[in-house]
């Protein structure tokens, strides 16, 4: 049995989804669309039931892609997707506006089951629903209640999903014959209309609705226009200091293993080529990937809890004040927010924007927002070159370093907006739909089931593409044209400074020197000269053209050169040397101002190809996704070259 699970955003879908099918689930993209899908399954005895998770809709006459997906399969009865039962799912603190979305579901005659959500948050605010009566205007479908946030109810749905009877020709609103073009707007108005007018009146007699006063006070206070933008600036602080200093523990763990392990390997296998792969590519790579998995859970972790205690939507409200005058309105924090954890889901939500210009405007700024990508990058260097202490004995420096990128990020990305407002062209008028849904405790069980498969996508896409990126560029590091490494390398062991040095010096001395006349030597000594305005020399020059694949591939990267440097030598972890490296003048390459200048210009630049790829499908063009690589490319060389002039 295929069910199909509907409902409004923010009734508690992915509860129920989640509740039912706990872990045995996947997500992937409806056919031909870029629209995500959960899909999962469960067991009823020895039955098998699949389950498919579709986007929230607040109606089936779309006015969004995702509304147009759920329209498409539940209109095509051949649809690969097209379900035997609908489990539709309403908050009952919301029940008449949730019962728009039901009825229209309830037209189609499939065989149902309508679940009243939140229950007890229903009871707790004072909203009495008379069952009897709900059930007797739709008598021939199952209505139970549940409480999937704490986990209660999945008893009555596989009940009431086994018991579903079949449907004879019930209909809420009847059908009338079939319009052209021209007055079919017209005619899904009047339909419309006389279907809010029956919900009322439905409504009039099952329910009962007295509202506690009380329950509005957090409300005032989290969309009030002076207190609602202080407290969401005190949310993103709190966010990044915790991120910063929590994740610190575990990082330096994993990053002191795979230390080990590189060096434990290196000792234990023969000498040659598969030695120096393993020890100098392929572990430093996996650890570039491991190591900034605490810094990334905690972030999504932040992010659930946001969403899942409906906050998220409070800040899609007052933010509409703001992105008006930008050419945006407030369903854009959703995927600007999104895009905190990764750029692509933040492009992909954006299809809920009805208005194309303040879609295409969300999807181009979008990047500009501190991507999970970002995290490695940011806090390696923050670790490098900014010095360790407190603000007023409680703020961490390094944490407030990193909530201000975060924040600069911010503020690019709406005068971004600005400027893109007064550049692109649409005379039609954009709105906002939005209900904000009630405030509630999360539930962990969901927030668990969003870090892990937000970690597990970042393991399985990124991991990918930076170890395969160490393994080659451990290629390039280690092989050069002709015999000039070698040259290179004698040459430098008749210097006085070999000769001076002891014996671990030498060592570093020699390799660096190969290093440098390899095949990735010769690549950042071409490049370097466009870098050098910016402060940085070849080897972070390689790790930019690297990034472009992905944007924590630098860490890997770096990893790998200094690595190949290091000639085996892995002692040294990658902070010690990145810190004991020198220009050719002999004083430090990472000093404060390359440093800010480097991290400036991650948080400009375009350096991930998926989301390119993502913003191409989403805009049906290569215009738009060219356009956003070349004005980020120039945004990021000015303001890193600023940066790094004003802190020389």
């Amino acid at each position: 049995m295929k069910v199909a699970l509907l409902g409004n955003p923010n009734t508690g879908k992915s509860s129920i989804f989640n509740l039912l099918t706990g872990l045995r689930q996947q997500v992937g993209n409806f056919p031909g669309v870029t629209v995500e899908k959960k899909s999962g399954f469960f067991m009823d005895g020895k039955d098998r039931i699949d389950i498919i998770d579709f986007p929230g809709t607040y109606s089936l006459i779309a006015r969004s892609i995702d509304e147009a997906v759920v329209s498409k399969v539940l209109e095509d009865k051949k649809h690969k997707d097209y379900p035997d039962q609908i489990l539709a799912v309403v908050d009952a603190s919301r029940l008449e506006n949730n019962l728009f979305l039901f009825t229209q579901l309830y037209d189609f005659q499939l065989p149902m089951v309508l679940v009243l959500n939140m229950w007890d948050l229903a009871e707790k605010q004072g909203i009495h629903i008379d069952l009897e009566k709900l059930q007797e205007a739709f008598p021939d479908i199952s209505i139970i209640t549940t409480n999937a946030r704490v986990g209660l109810g999945k008893e009555r749905i596989t009940t009431a999903l086994r018991d579903a009877k079949s449907r004879n020709n019930t209909k809420f609103i009847q059908p009338v014959p079939e319009q052209n073009d021209e007055l079919k707007d017209k005619l899904n108005r009047e339909i419309a209309k006389k279907r809010k007018e029956k919900i009322s009146q439905l409504i009039a007699s099952v329910q009962i609705k007295n509202e506690k006063p009380e329950r509005k006070l957090l409300d005032k206070f989290f969309v009030h226009p002076v207190s609602g933008y202080l407290f969401f600036l005190f949310v993103l602080l709190v966010m990044f200091q915790s991120i910063f200093s929590f994740a610190s523990y575990p990082m330096e763990l994993i990053d002191s293993a795979f230390g080990f392990l590189s060096e434990w390997s290196s000792e234990r296998m023969p000498a040659g080529v598969l030695n120096d792969l393993i020890c100098q590519g392929i572990i430093p790579g996996i650890g570039g990937v491991l190591i900034f998995i605490p810094q990334i859970a905690l972030l999504f972790f932040f992010i659930g809890i946001l969403e899942e205690t409906g906050y998220l939507s409070r800040v899609v409200f007052i933010m509409d004040r703001i992105m008006r005058p930008l050419g945006l309105n407030g369903k854009s924090v959703v995927p600007l927010m999104s895009s905190l954890a990764c750029a692509i889901p933040g492009v992909m939500s954006a299809r809920t924007i009805g208005n194309w210009k303040e879609r295409l405007i969300t999807i181009l700024i979008a990047p500009l927002m501190s991507c999970s990508a970002r995290i490695p990058v940011y806090t390696l260097l923050i670790a490098l070159v900014i010095p360790e202490g407190y603000f007023f004995g409680f703020i961490n420096i390094q944490g407030f370093v990193l909530f201000g990128l975060y924040l600069l990020g911010i503020v690019g990305a709406l005068l971004t907006a600005f400027v893109l407002k007064l550049i692109i062209k649409n005379k039609s008028k954009g709105f906002m739909l939005l209900e904000l849904p009630s405030l509630k405790a999360p539930r962990w069980g969901n927030v668990f089931y969003s870090v892990i498969e937000k970690v597990k996508v970042f393991l399985l896409d990124a991991g990918k593409i930076i170890i395969a990126i160490s393994i080659l560029l451990w290629f390039l590091a280690s092989y050069g044209p002709g015999t000039k490494m070698e040259d290179a390398r004698n040459r430098s062991m008749q210097s006085e400074k070999f000769i001076n040095a002891s014996e671990s010096d030498q060592a570093g001395i020699k390799s660096a020197a190969g290093l440098e006349n390899s095949y990735i030597g010769h690549l950042g000594k071409f490049i370097e000269p466009a870098i050098q305005p910016l402060g940085y020399d070849w080897k972070i020059g390689i790790s930019l053209i690297t990034s472009f694949a992905a944007r924590e591939v630098f860490v890997g990267s770096i990893s790998t050169i200094y690595a190949v440097q290091a000639d085996g030598d892995n002692t040294k972890g990658l902070l010690e040397s990145m810190r004991n490296e020198k220009r050719q003048d002999g004083t430090p390459t990472y000093n404060l101002a390359s440093g800010m200048s480097l991290m400036v210009f991650y948080v400009f630049a375009m350096q991930c190809m998926s989301t390119l790829a993502v913003v191409k499908r989403e805009t049906q063009s290569w215009k738009w996704p060219i356009f956003q690589l070349v004005f980020m490319g120039v945004m990021a060389y000015v303001f890193s070259w600023i940066t790094y002039l004003a802190l020389v």
